[in-house]
């Protein structure tokens, strides 16, 4: 059996002791920081969009076993985690105010279903219910990918900035062999190993960050997929619904 060596915390802490002030201690401070952000954010994105995609499944489920397709926005029945009910909210709404004339489509302000069934409506009508949801379908995947520019900007800049702290240190160290005159290897190791931390800790904080940031880009593409698909699927319900051949 292979024996893989690991990095005691003694000498982590003996190399963020002899990095200088700003080349190293620094540095390794905001990388830290930057990963607890970056922990943070993944995990509450996670959550967010593991809730998301358990409210847009149920929001289906029960969307397409209603005989109309307003049957739950007249009931007033909510599923308000799910980009996707947001989306038929809005397109509700805006259809109401088409109904009413009106420019709010509260429930309300909608007829019963019994009369909904006799309305009739034009092809201008319905484009503009159509416009709304894909406006919705932009605002929606806006608000999904909120956060996930720091993500990227995590893997990208981490790092960068790790090697920037390395490079500087390892100037510094062979600075400072070159004053004292010093030229054996004791004399320049422990400034090196302190330079040479901020690259280990920003590899640390991006490749954690990379894995995150691709499983929830995934998931968002699967969403931004399934709103697309559901503002098609409402507008041809409305259409079958309200345009009478």
């Amino acid at each position: 059996m292979m024996y893989v060596p690991w990095l005691p915390p003694a000498d982590v802490l003996m190399a963020f002791r002899n990095s200088n002030l700003l080349s190293g201690k620094l540095i390794v401070i905001i990388l830290f920081m930057a990963s607890i952000f970056a922990w943070a954010v993944m995990i509450s994105k996670w959550n967010e969009l593991a809730a998301a995609q358990r409210a847009s499944w149920r929001f289906l489920q029960a969307f397409r076993r209603e005989g109309h397709p307003l049957a739950l926005f007249l009931r007033r029945q909510r599923f308000d985690p799910s980009p996707l009910y947001r989306i038929y909210e809005a397109g509700c709404a805006t259809l109401g105010g088409e109904i009413t004339g009106l420019k709010r489509g509260e429930p309300e302000l909608l007829p019963s279903q019994d009369r909904l069934e006799r309305i009739e409506m034009n092809a201008l009508q319905i484009e503009v219910v159509r416009r709304v949801t894909e406006r919705a379908v932009a605002d929606q995947a806006l608000l999904l990918e909120n956060r996930m520019g720091f993500l990227m900007t995590a893997v990208s800049a981490s790092p960068l900035l790790g090697l920037l702290g390395t490079v500087w240190g390892v100037l510094d160290a062979f600075g400072a062999m070159a004053v004292k005159g010093m030229a054996n290897l004791s004399a320049v190791a422990p400034g090196i190993s302190g330079a040479l931390l901020t690259t280990v800790v920003g590899l640390l904080v991006a490749i954690p960050s990379s894995i995150g940031y691709n499983m929830l880009a995934g998931r968002i593409r699967t969403l931004a997929v399934q709103m697309d698909n559901f503002s098609q699927e409402f507008v041809a319900e409305l259409q079958r619904a309200f345009v009478k051949a």
